[in-house]
């Protein structure tokens, strides 16, 4: 019964900011490991902020330094606030949660969120 709805997406200029969040449904979110994938065409969708349910963060080395990622348990929401946005950034960005059960993994996805940085 997990669903995630992802938004913020948008067009801005290089160097600006966006915020996209993430609003989950379900009651897996607070012992989930939640990230933020993102897809350009013609590539593979790679990982570019993970966050534990503990609060521990893991960054892309393309986003370290200008991507924040946060969660808020209580409202089920995760962010990522991008700064210095770049137009190799551009792709479609995706939520995702992971659950890691002793005897299975799951995933879930929510629909994506288009990201264009262009003059």
């Amino acid at each position: 019964q997990v669903q995630l709805v992802e938004s913020g997406g948008g067009l801005v200029q290089p160097g600006g900011s966006l915020r996209l969040s993430c609003v989950a449904s379900g009651s897996f979110f607070s012992i989930a490991t939640m990230g933020w994938y993102r897809q350009a065409p013609g590539k593979q969708r790679e990982l570019v902020a993970a966050s534990t349910r503990d609060g521990n963060t893991n960054y892309a080395d393309s986003a370290k330094g200008r991507f924040t990622i946060s969660r808020d348990n209580v409202k089920k929401t995760l962010y990522l606030q991008m700064n210095s946005l770049k137009p190799e950034d551009t792709a479609s960005y995706y939520c995702n949660l992971h659950l890691a059960f002793p005897t299975r993994a799951n995933d879930y996805w929510g629909q994506g969120t288009q990201v264009t940085v262009s003059s």
